[in-house]
């Protein structure tokens, strides 16, 4: 028990994505904040860690053929699979949202003033979002990449000091990465009002068709989200930080 209690949220998640559903009923933000342990976030929350960790065990051996052991896969392929399946995700629908809320506002906003403030921070996130991804993808990604390509050519693993595996013009990796969770935990934040302003996403009695999907599309954003930011906080940006560290010398 009191190893499960030191343990991050982060790595429970990161080995079994199942146990983010057991966070999420508790409360617990397992991507932004995954590196608080057990113990830290059990007794802020007035949590029973023996209640959670064994939720978080039963989770882990139920048997189930469709979770994706993202742990084994190589940087270049999870930041493919990230781009391919979240960004795109990202694209696709913002500006989906965006026109159901601008309705919505237009038609319930008299009776329902929190929408306003929702399109707001929606506005804002898909915004934000959009410069994040370009940032991810023209700078910090092709050089996950190269990073990959690098440990994978071992006649370049012998050049430690040389071109090939010196450091980019932005310097460590640390740095991009450090700007995008600082980014990551702003959209959270974002998503987190969101949510309390709508009431978990739970439209009123007198909502409309168009009301009630455009609650369950933003349940939908934020749960993509949220899966988006874990695969990078927890297992992308961790593997790059310490391929690069080996790849140039660098002892911590």
């Amino acid at each position: 028990m009191e190893n499960m209690n030191s343990k991050t949220i982060s790595e429970f998640v990161a080995a079994d994505y199942r146990t983010a559903a057991v966070f999420k009923n508790y409360g617990i933000d397992f991507c932004c904040k995954g590196g608080r342990t057990i113990a830290e976030v059990c007794d802020k929350k007035d949590i029973s860690a023996e209640e959670l960790i064994d939720r978080l065990e039963k989770v882990t051996v139920q048997a189930n053929d469709e979770v994706i052991d993202f742990q084994s896969w190589p940087m270049d392929k999870l930041a493919d699979y990230i781009e391919t399946k979240h960004h795109r995700y990202i694209d696709r629908t913002s500006p989906v949202i965006n026109e159901y809320l601008d309705k919505l506002c237009k038609v319930h906003g008299d009776h329902h003033p929190e929408l306003f403030e929702i399109n707001e921070q929606f506005k804002a996130a898909s915004s934000e979002l959009a410069m994040h991804m370009k940032k991810e993808e023209m700078i910090l990604f092709p050089y996950i990449r190269r990073m990959a390509e690098q440990v994978v050519c071992e006649t370049q693993t012998t050049d430690r000091n040389g071109d090939e595996a010196g450091l980019p013009g932005f310097g460590s990796v640390e740095n991009p990465i450090g700007m995008m969770m600082d980014e990551h935990t702003i959209e959270g934040d974002r998503f987190r009002k969101m949510s309390e302003l709508s009431d978990i996403y739970s439209p009123p009695a007198d909502a409309c068709n168009t009301y009630r999907v455009a609650y369950a599309v933003l349940k939908e954003f934020e749960d993509d989200l949220h899966m988006h930011i874990h695969l990078e906080n927890n297992i992308l940006f961790p593997r790059a930080i310490e391929t690069e560290r080996d790849l140039i010398g660098i002892e911590v």
